[in-house]
């Protein structure tokens, strides 16, 4: 899998949101989007996902424009995960996954025993098998974003963009959800999330993309990326950076301060 963005401005109306944003991932790339409320992150997103069309600029997935591409091409090439759902319907956590496939089936065609198959092995990926039956308005925010994972994993898609899959979750879902995210770019696929947190990026992210005022700030491995000087620029306060060892294994770590 190949993502390859060229010069990419966006604005709605006048009002500027992305330029001139250059950018590329290939597989086993796990990659966090930062900046600041407003900077343009899910915009970013949305472009790359076709759902909003580039007043200029390119986006190539595989070589080939998203917007260009049929929803079902498009949802075997990048599965998108939001930041939270809350369905209507207390639909089960199996149907829930199994509705991750409704791009493969043929129209009128409902799943039958191969596709459940495959949402319960997403589950049991995941370590959350035993919540199949359960209905998705009767679990906890963490196993939702868990659950919403499942679901894009069956869309066979090698991309996962993920608007800030921990938002509003507590500290241990947080990392609960953060660990099985991790296990994915071990496995190949091509992750990009977005974080208001540049301590997930330190601890998850192969690669960091850093947004501000539309533009790259940014883009580099990490623990050599975002200095002190970066991530103060970034989020306009002052921000010291620290190394710390835990278990024999050193970790960076951003304090922010006045």
């Amino acid at each position: 899998m190949r993502l390859e963005i060229e010069n990419v401005c966006f604005s709605y109306g006048e009002r500027e949101i992305l330029h001139d944003v250059s950018f590329s991932a290939g597989s086993g790339e796990l990659i966090a989007v930062l900046g600041p409320n407003g900077v343009g992150k899910s915009t970013f997103f949305q472009c790359v996902l076709g759902y909003l069309k580039p007043q200029s600029g390119s986006i190539l997935i595989d070589g080939k424009s998203p917007t260009e591409m049929s929803r079902a091409e498009l949802a075997g090439k990048a599965a998108y995960i939001p930041q939270s759902a809350s369905p209507v319907y207390n639909y089960t956590v199996l149907e829930m996954v199994t509705m991750g496939m409704a791009a493969q089936l043929k129209l009128l065609r409902s799943p039958g025993p191969e596709q459940k198959e495959r949402a319960m092995e997403a589950l049991r990926s995941l370590g959350v098998s035993h919540l199949a039956e359960r209905g998705c308005n009767q679990i906890s925010g963490g196993e939702r974003q868990l659950m919403l994972l499942a679901r894009a994993l069956v869309q066979d898609a090698k991309m996962l963009i993920m608007d800030e899959p921990t938002a509003n979750l507590d500290y241990g879902n947080s990392f609960r959800v953060m660990e099985r995210i991790r296990t994915l770019g071990e496995a190949g696929y091509t992750v990009l999330f977005s974080t208001h947190e540049p301590n997930q990026a330190f601890r998850y992210a192969s690669r960091v993309l850093a947004l501000k005022g539309g533009r790259v700030l940014a883009d580099g491995v990490p623990g050599e990326t975002l200095s002190e000087e970066t991530l103060s620029e970034l989020y306009g306060i002052p921000v010291a950076v620290r190394g710390v060892t835990l278990k024999g294994e050193p970790f960076r770590v951003s304090i922010p301060y006045e």
